[in-house]
């Protein structure tokens, strides 16, 4: 164990508390809700309290749709804050627009102790000394032109509405800090230059917010990616003018793609919304994103939100880039779909049968209704065949989506494919015709009581030892399981025609007939 670790093993109940800022001018990325997950876990493991803080000072990218789906995402998940907008708490309020007047006093603060200061530079004239600084080599940081005015110099230019910001002034020092993942991070503020705080006395930038909500919310640990590792000693920097203490940091390192590039969206879906909507499950996404950069130590593979709770470690959290693999992801998901009790499947498969048009609920809003209705023939269909429906594809699922394609043969009247489909191996257009004809005339004689799975399989086996097959299922086989689902793979055509029943059986082995005849 760590020393980090050990120091804040033996803390009392309460005193860690950690923080989830994200700023609302998105869904929720993959990424960002590692970080969550992360924090949460942590805070979880050492009895803390976990903070839910929405960064929204950027009022015009800042929307609350974007608000609702973090916290609903995050709610999907199974991540629950101690303390947020919607819940209180003791350090609110907790949207960072509810407090530009703690902001503003703080500034005032800076200012009156010359630690700050007005910069009335426009963007031309920063532009323009950035470009030379790197023409000649040297980092293009700000050169303090306006850190020497005069009280009446800056009442004047503030009088005659000139434009400003409000600067930091940065000592020249080192920061060094330990980061618990990073060990120690070292810092020239040489290269950092008096860097804006604020906008205005009404509008403070990130840098500035963040370390005053820190330290009002008495934020203990900032667990966070690696992209904000430069402005960590900015925040110290704040906090050491202000005289607040600092707060332990961890930054995580980058989720990458498979090209390990930084991911983004040119790589696919990125958000948890978007994962949700495809019909991955939240133990799976929890699994899978808890492992992007951390791992338990062994070879256990599966874990539960409250197992991840009691395994966490800040010890085992990775500094290289964890990649992004769909692959593993997939397998999670099929995993956890194979657990799910048939019934709740079957509930969760049903918005997607319903929004790809197979089937509408009969009988208003909800799934409270046992019946459903095939939207092309107007069938009625009982919940329990859509569970057998679904069944016979649990173990192939790997995200819930995919149960409409896999499945929509179960819901038309007449199916359209090709020919070259019901041919086995090196069957002439006669052979499948003679199969299909044997096919029908079996399954014919099997009485509609006993019509299952077990009995059909009997008889089908048993006739598959005759000639011309002689031992060959797939001469018997492969042309009913195309000619029931019109697919090149499907399951197996025993549930297929056990669920379809006798009457629709025969009646889509007579339309495989028709196809090799209308030649």
């Amino acid at each position: 164990m760590s020393d980090s670790e050990s120091e804040f093993k033996f803390m009392k109940p309460g005193e860690i508390r950690t923080r989830f800022a994200p700023s609302p001018t998105g869904s929720l990325h993959i990424g960002t809700s590692r970080t969550c997950l992360f924090n949460f876990l942590f805070t979880r493991k050492n009895q803390g309290v976990f903070v839910l803080r929405i960064e929204d000072t950027d009022t015009e990218r800042s929307k609350i749709e974007y608000e609702k789906d973090i916290m609903e995402s995050l709610k999907w998940l199974g991540i629950e804050w101690d303390e947020g907008p919607d819940r209180g708490g003791n350090y609110g309020p907790y949207r960072q627009r509810e407090r530009l007047d703690i902001y503003e006093k703080y500034l005032k603060q800076l200012l009156k102790e010359k630690k700050a200061y007005y910069c009335f530079c426009s963007q031309e004239d920063l532009e323009a000394r950035r470009q030379y600084l790197m023409s000649i080599g040297k980092t293009p940081i700000y050169d303090g032109k306006c850190s020497t005015l005069s009280e009446s110099e800056i009442k004047k230019n503030i009088a005659q509405g000139k434009k400003s910001v409000i600067r930091f002034r940065t000592p020249l020092k080192k920061i060094v800090f330990e980061d618990l993942i990073r060990e120690k991070v070292e810092f020239d503020t040489v290269l950092i230059g008096d860097f804006v705080i604020a906008k205005n006395l009404n509008y403070p930038l990130y840098n500035f917010s963040c370390t005053i909500d820190d330290f009002e919310m008495k934020i203990s640990h900032v667990i966070r990616g690696e992209d904000h590792i430069s402005n960590t000693p900015k925040q110290i920097l704040i906090q050491e003018a202000l005289g607040f203490p600092s707060p332990k940091y961890a930054h995580l390192s980058l989720i990458l793609a498979p090209d390990r590039t930084k991911l983004s969206k040119r790589h696919g879906v990125v958000s948890v919304n978007d994962f949700k909507k495809l019909g991955y499950l939240p133990e799976a996404l929890v699994n899978f994103i808890a492992f992007l950069g951390w791992n338990p130590g062994n070879e256990r593979e599966i874990y539960s939100l409250a197992s991840l709770i009691k395994e966490f470690s800040l010890e085992r959290v990775q500094k290289p880039g964890a990649i992004f693999n769909m692959k593993r992801l997939d397998f999670l998901n099929g995993f956890y779909i194979r657990q799910k009790p048939i019934d709740h499947l079957t509930r969760e498969c049903l918005p997607y049968l319903i929004e790809a048009d197979l089937l509408k609920e009969k009988g208003g809003e909800g799934f409270e209704t046992p019946e459903f209705e095939i939207k092309e023939t107007g069938e009625i269909i009982d919940f329990n065949v859509l569970q057998r429906i679904i069944v016979s594809y649990q173990e192939r699922l790997k995200k819930l989506s995919e149960i409409s394609e896999l499945t929509d043969f179960f819901f038309k009247d007449k199916l359209e494919y090709k020919k070259e489909l019901l041919r086995w191996k090196n069957q002439t257009d006669s052979d499948i015709l003679a199969s299909l004809d044997r096919l029908e005339e079996v399954l014919s004689k099997i009485e509609k009581e006993n019509w299952q799975r077990q009995e059909l399989e009997k008889n089908l086996l048993a006739e598959t030892e005759k000639p011309p097959q002689l031992g060959d299922r797939g001469y018997l086989l492969w042309p009913l399981r195309v000619a029931l689902t019109g697919k090149e793979a499907s399951s197996g055509p025993f549930e297929i025609a056990e669920t379809l029943g006798k009457e629709k059986t025969l009646k889509r082995i007579k339309q495989a007939k028709e196809l090799i005849t209308n030649k």
